[in-house]
């Protein structure tokens, strides 16, 4: 039996982290600094079980044109401002906030909350100091702790 953890991007963007497992048990996640768990992702707990990553809905924003200049303006801007975004053939997609709604809205894209998982880009270095097929410094793992 595999186990899951239901994590949002906050969550899978941290080094260090406690959770609950959806059996109910508690673990430490522990992660290289700067890397981001994608959903779908397997991590191995110290005993040999796995843990399947699952990204959790959360609100979101979505922001479409057919104008490709006006795509990658908003996500030009979104950028300058460290906001994480995932990229779609006909727009961005953020985490939910109403500034940054108006703010693309206002350089004239189509703008839409919804809710699912967040899987945004990872940036041009990547998530790990690995180069070309090296090991990351630090693989994934999970420290379970009693109930």
């Amino acid at each position: 039996m595999t186990l899951r953890a239901h994590l949002d991007f906050q969550s899978r963007s941290k080094s260090r982290l406690l959770l609950r497992l959806e059996d109910g048990e508690q673990a430490a996640l522990v992660v290289e600094r700067g890397r981001l768990l994608r959903g779908g992702e397997t991590v191995a707990l110290e005993d040999g079980r796995t843990v399947l990553i699952v990204a959790a809905d959360e609100p979101l924003l979505e922001a479409v044109s057919e104008d490709h200049l006006l795509i990658a303006r908003a996500a030009y801007h979104l950028g300058n401002r460290h906001v994480a975004v995932e990229l779609l053939d006909n727009g961005v997609r953020f985490l939910a906030d109403h500034v940054l709604g108006e703010m693309v809205k206002g350089l004239g894209l189509t703008v839409t909350s919804l809710v699912g998982p967040f899987e945004p880009e990872g940036g041009a270095y990547g998530h790990s100091h690995a180069h070309g097929s090296e090991a990351p410094a630090v693989k994934p793992k999970i420290h379970s702790y009693p109930r």
